[in-house]
């Protein structure tokens, strides 16, 4: 992204598709960094981090503090110019990018970057929005606490989207969605108002808690500028395990041991399937376990205590092969052993991406029903697309699993293939109860989805909160609900 005054040259001249008023108001609003018109700076804002589609805006506004959200909002709203929020421009479904038209104005907050206070006594700090996961990680590494939100993107991904996203990860076994991580929220609402909830306060019953209402909503509702995040005691002793099992099935019935031997300190629980390892080995120069096997579980377990914990991973590690459960694994011995095992199961998609087109799903069933939706994936999803390869992985602790597919190269997945495979994989979510989207949201991609199988009062709801909120709809229109549905 651009940083410079180059890339940032004051506006000067009409801006083709936005009104020149607005224009004008902005640059009377903000600093000389803040404007992006030029073609080339304004791209990157404007393609999503697979790119797999592009969208199309003149202008991205780059505000340093709430007050220039606020004015870019204000002078959006008398224009009735539509406004996408970005922090990080991570997304995976398309509900951070604009739409074709052009006349969207993109507000991005990545100069929003600042860790405002740190509070060690109190167990949380308060970080903008455009501060990026992996530099709040390190702020509170710094007073000896934890920041326990951990996803692949976490060097690149900014708070304001984790919010705006309720992103999940690697943790939400033991600390849960980001919502339970967000003790007060700082957002300019739809008509420039910054309502400063910035509170830290664990228990506080005064009525309704607005902050949820925020968390998210994928900037439909109003444009989180801060965040008041809990922080944690940090593990002194952590142990990561890549152990090899038959099945999905076995994989279960091992994460139920490791439940009711080692309890809380299960932060991570993962799935992979084995045609995902071997391209990430590959790709990556790693070898886990000697041989192949059909799935492989990795896990985090990990306390307070500096030392103990091993005993009671190798009692259960020990217990597990005599029930059949684990085939084959190893314990990390040092950092390097970790990094590598989490390499290989961060990498699944790059490494898939490599070797042929790949299409990339979010899914949710309860956990025990995990193994009954890989079996109707595999009976179903090869009939929709023949020659697929499916590579499901993902959080089995708390039953999100993506359930990815490889078409090899040079054959690849056209928009239609897409569209078909998507429709096949939520119907049968659906019919097992499940979510089409587990941590990933809506966005513009799974708009259909929700309007197909969301219940119909949920819809009704969310469209009433979305005009009650947003009366004029230029908060990222498109996203999520349709004002005009609410009567």
């Amino acid at each position: 992204m651009v940083e410079g005054s180059e890339g940032a040259r004051a506006v000067t001249q009409a801006v083709p598709g936005l009104p020149a008023e607005l224009v004008a108001e902005l640059r009377a609003a903000l600093d000389d960094l803040a404007l992006l018109t030029e073609p080339e700076h304004v791209a990157p804002y404007l393609t999503d981090f697979w790119h797999l589609s592009t969208g199309s805006s003149p202008l991205v506004a780059r505000p340093a503090d709430p007050a220039g959200v606020q004015a870019v909002v204000r002078a959006c709203r008398r224009h009735r110019v539509p406004i996408v929020t970005q922090s990080g421009n991570t997304g995976l479904v398309g509900g951070n990018i604009p739409d074709s038209s052009g006349r969207q104005l993109v507000l991005n907050l990545e100069r929003l970057n600042r860790i405002r206070s740190v509070s060690p006594s109190g167990d949380h700090l308060v970080a903008e929005a455009g501060c990026v996961l992996a530099e709040v990680q390190a702020a509170a590494e710094r007073i000896d606490r934890l920041f326990p939100l951990s996803l692949g993107a976490e060097g690149s991904c900014r708070i304001g989207g984790n919010v705006a996203t309720n992103a999940g990860g690697i943790n939400v076994l033991r600390y849960g969605m980001t919502r339970r991580l967000v003790l007060g929220l700082e957002v300019v609402l739809a008509d420039g108002t910054l309502w400063n909830g910035l509170r830290a306060l664990p228990k506080d019953n005064t009525g309704y808690d607005l902050k949820q209402v925020f968390i998210g909503s994928e900037g439909t509702l109003g444009i989180v500028t801060a965040a008041t995040l809990a922080l944690s005691p940090r593990p002194r002793e952590r142990h990561d395990l890549w152990l090899a099992v038959a099945t999905p099935a076995a994989a279960v019935e091992l994460l139920q041991l490791f439940r009711s031997r080692l309890g809380d300190t299960i932060s991570a629980f993962e799935l992979i399937a084995d045609p995902g390892v071997e391209a990430a080995e590959a790709a990556f120069g790693i070898r886990l376990v000697e041989g192949r096997h059909p799935w492989h579980v990795l896990a985090t377990v990990a306390w307070s205590f500096p030392d103990g914990l091993m005993a009671h991973v190798e009692a259960v590690l020990e217990a597990a092969m005599e029930q059949g459960l684990v085939l084959d694994g190893t314990i990390a011995q040092n950092d390097a052993q970790r990094a590598q095992m989490w390499q290989v199961r961060e990498g699944q998609s790059e490494a898939m991406t490599r070797t042929g087109s790949v299409w990339r799903s979010d899914v949710a069933v309860a956990t025990d029903r995990i193994p009954e939706l890989i079996e109707r994936c595999e009976a179903i999803l090869p009939r929709v697309r023949p020659g697929i390869v499916l590579f499901p992985f993902g959080h089995l602790g708390d039953g999100n699993l993506h359930v990815n597919v490889l078409a090899k190269a040079p054959d690849r997945l056209g928009p239609e293939d897409r569209t078909r495979l998507q429709d096949a994989l939520f119907d049968i979510v659906a019919a097992m109860d499940g979510s089409f989207s587990a941590e990933h949201g809506i966005g513009r991609w799974k708009r259909g989805a929700l309007d197909r199988l969301k219940d119909p009062v949920e819809r009704l709801l969310m469209a009433r909160l979305k005009r009650a909120l947003d009366p004029d709809g230029i908060l990222n229109p498109g996203v999520i609900t349709d004002p005009e549905l609410a009567p």
